[in-house]
């Protein structure tokens, strides 16, 4: 019987519980609701809990406080995608109660659960039931009835308090007709009770690994290339990629031969070996993200490793010439002068990048629904932005709790969160952004113009399933609007008109295509084409996205 947990024993159920939740993550990403090539609730979570488990595992000794302040700062800084920002406020509220505690017992306990169950609730402006917060809710009541009726035993207090919570995640379902639907518990419930159960694990006496690998680990085996100093400065392509694909299905040697192609054409220095259910690749590109995301298609990846050759080639010339290799002289430095506003966009595509430099953006962060960008992302771009006031265009759903955790954490600039949740919106923010007025104007001006968009994405299925009463297979195209999937089937035109027939109202005038990566710009003018005869008093504009993924984003406002 242990009536207290003191730092040491904080420290490891802390750490057990991300390891927990490391080792479920691709069992929680298939647990996302819509059977999209991104689904990444586990990933989001894993990635979030483990920047703050590498700043703990770094702490020698550490006392209550020390230890609260490394999870909490860790997580809020590596907090990806809602989920992970939702798991890193609760982290937070639960550090604020045990940090001025050398040990704690159950009551204390209870009051940390209460109060990480109201800075998360505090941190959503729309807190929905039938998600992880529902099931820290639960928790927080189950821990608050125990310490009330004078348990004593944490042991015991844990197990009961995960137990409840468990019964609650499996109700989340009643609560979400569109869980119930798909016949799954809610993701991120379910990635908040593995961190539980890991630590409840470890409090219990099961032996647990506790080593939490560095942020940049060694790379070693036959995947590893040996770079030698280059005896040229000009390296085409600039970084060293590697990772491992889980794969979802086999992967036959049309597949291979179509996937080795495709590396030819962004880079070299390409292998790809399959073995079973893994593919070991590597590839020398100028751009990661494309090689990662066409990946996807095939499964879950693992290990992954990118290096920057060109900055490294120069370290080295540092390296033999003496000179300092952590940042060039600070006279070759230029800072751009300061400017009144600025913007930041999330984008993801060499097309839509170029658009939106086009149309002012000052910075642009690689990412978006396969890749969520961290708060850490956020606020190093924040740094690099040399303006008073810094609109974000976070330009997913799913993006934009990180953007407004990230906000909230700078002191010196005013930032402003559009919550721009597709990237036509995004686009279309900026577009009415007006130098000449102020910056609360233009932020109603923005946040009006967006509501007149409607976004359609096409993509293709995963896993059968069904959604919205519409029954879809593996390998199926999906058109997917604001509110969910318009239409689905085998023939990708057929899905991209339906789509559209469903966005469109007699008032919409303009109608956007930004074709992807794997769209040919005769089959994007096709379609085109026939939504201009469709509805002639729209203007149909084409633009090239380059987007992975989803082979066609479609407006109209």
């Amino acid at each position: 019987m242990a009536n207290t947990i003191d730092a040491k024993m904080f420290a490891k159920m802390f750490l057990a519980g991300a390891k927990n939740l490391e080792a479920k993550k691709e069992w929680i990403n298939e647990l996302n609701v819509f059977p999209v090539p991104d689904g990444d609730t586990g990933t989001n979570m894993t990635l979030t809990i483990m920047s703050a488990a590498k700043e703990v595992s770094a702490l020698q000794n550490p006392d209550m406080a020390s230890l609260c302040k490394a999870i909490s700062s860790g997580s809020l800084r590596g907090a990806r995608g809602n989920s992970g920002v939702i798991l890193s406020q609760l982290f937070r509220g639960f550090t604020k109660g045990v940090r001025d505690y050398e040990e704690v017992n159950v009551g204390i306990l209870a009051d940390a659960f209460d109060k990480a169950v109201e800075t998360a609730y505090k941190a959503v402006m729309k807190p929905k039931e039938g998600t992880i917060l529902t099931v820290a809710k639960g928790g927080a009541k189950k821990a608050r009835e125990l310490a009330d009726n004078g348990e004593e035993d944490i042991g015991v207090f844990f197990g009961e308090v995960i137990k409840y919570a468990d019964e609650v995640l499996a109700k989340t379902p009643e609560m979400l007709p569109v869980l119930k639907q798909a016949g799954v518990v809610d993701s991120g419930g379910q990635g908040l009770m593995q961190v539980l159960k890991g630590a409840y694990d470890v409090f219990s006496g099961k032996e647990i690994d506790l080593t939490i690998a560095d942020a940049k680990p060694s790379s070693t085996g036959s995947m590893q290339m040996n770079m030698e100093v280059q005896a040229q400065a000009d390296i085409k392509f600039g970084y060293c990629t590697e990772f491992i694909i889980m794969l979802n299905r086999n992967f036959n040697i049309k597949q291979e031969m179509d996937f080795k192609a495709y590396l030819e054409s962004i880079g070299d220095s390409i292998v790809v070996v399959a073995d079973d259910d893994v593919v070991k690749v590597h590839v020398h590109t100028n751009d990661p993200g494309l090689a990662i995301q066409k990946a996807l298609k095939y499964g879950a990846l693992s290990n992954m490793k990118i290096d920057n050759m060109r900055l490294e080639h120069q370290e080295k010339l540092f390296k033999m010439s003496g000179q300092q290799t952590k940042a060039a002289p600070k006279e070759q430095e230029t800072e751009t002068p300061k400017k009144d506003v600025g913007f930041i966009a999330v984008s993801v595509g060499e097309g839509i990048n170029e658009i939106f430099k086009g149309l002012g953006v000052d910075y642009i962060i690689e990412g978006g629904q396969t890749m969520n960008p961290s708060t850490a992302d956020m606020l190093d771009a924040i740094e690099k932005v040399n303006a008073d006031t810094v609109f974000i265009l976070p330009n997913n759903k799913n993006i934009i709790l990180a953007a407004e955790q990230a906000a909230h954490m700078v002191e010196n600039k005013k930032i402003v969160v559009i919550p721009t949740k597709t990237v036509p919106q995004g686009i279309t923010a900026v577009i009415n952004y007006v130098p000449d007025l102020g910056v609360e104007e233009n932020t109603d001006t923005m946040m009006e113009e967006i509501k007149a968009v409607s976004t359609g994405q096409v993509t293709y299925a995963v896993r059968d399933t069904v959604i919205d009463d519409k029954e879809i297979k593996q390998g199926d195209y999906m058109g997917i609007g604001d509110a969910g999937i318009l239409s689905n089937g085998t023939d990708m035109s057929k899905v991209t008109l339906e789509m559209v027939e469903d966005m469109m109202d007699s008032d919409k005038e303009l109608i956007s295509i930004y074709y992807g990566a794997e769209v040919t710009e005769e089959a994007a003018q096709a379609l085109g084409d026939v939504l201009a005869g469709k509805y002639p008093k729209c203007d149909v504009e084409l633009q090239y996205g380059g987007q992975p993924i989803y082979y066609y984003i479609i407006s109209a406002e």
